[in-house]
């Protein structure tokens, strides 16, 4: 699975570029990611970059064993105090191979996914690698929800990407761009307007 980190490695420099070219005041772009704002998501990745085995379950105790407080907990301790101290702490972790007790391709998709949280608010388009996309929207068809997946949602559905080679499940289609199909199931209603067929109400 050593494969997975320069795809890892490549996002995270995609989304550095990117975020070098905003005004303070975009940081404060809400999100598509519930309520955080794109520094806040940007915070996160600096966080998610330098969890280790050992450190996730220091984090753990510390919030009580409950997962979005260790989450929050860690945005607030990564978010700096201006957008260029957080731009900085990201360049310094971009190249970590660093990963919590979870497979490989779960990063793959926490740069993905969260790389298109900050990038749909700010009209930013990046043009991903369709492995980096379909690695990441497999990960996730088979993850079931406790661990942050759908495999559960799209138990009963067929996912077939229209540019790329790849169809998951049985049962009533949902197709579209692989990557529209990925984040529709990772919680992004927005994009499920790019995606048709008889299963997109499993979706919805």
């Amino acid at each position: 699975m050593s494969e997975v980190w320069p795809l890892v490695h490549a996002e995270r420099a995609a989304l550095i570029d990117d975020l070098a070219n905003l005004t303070d005041d975009l940081w404060d772009r809400q999100s598509l990611c519930g309520d955080w704002t794109v520094h806040d998501v940007a915070a996160h990745l600096v966080a998610n970059a330098k969890t280790t085995r050992l450190g996730i379950v220091r984090a753990m105790v510390r919030a009580r064993f409950d997962f979005d407080r260790q989450t929050a907990q860690g945005v607030e301790r990564e978010r700096g105090s201006t957008p260029r101290d957080t731009l900085a702490r990201l360049r310094q972790v971009a190249t970590l191979t660093s990963t919590p007790p979870a497979p490989l391709d779960s990063r793959l998709v926490e740069e993905v996914v969260h790389g298109e949280d900050i990038r749909r608010p700010l009209g930013i388009k990046r043009d991903y690698s369709a492995e980096a996309v379909v690695r990441s929207l497999r990960y996730q068809a088979r993850t079931p929800v406790s661990f942050g997946g759908a495999k559960q949602l799209v138990a009963s559905i067929t996912l077939r990407a229209t540019d790329a080679d790849v169809s998951i499940g049985d049962g009533p289609e949902v197709s579209g761009p692989a990557l529209s199909l990925l984040l529709a199931i990772s919680g992004r209603k927005i994009a499920l307007r790019d995606l048709d067929g008889p299963g997109l109400s499993a979706l919805t």
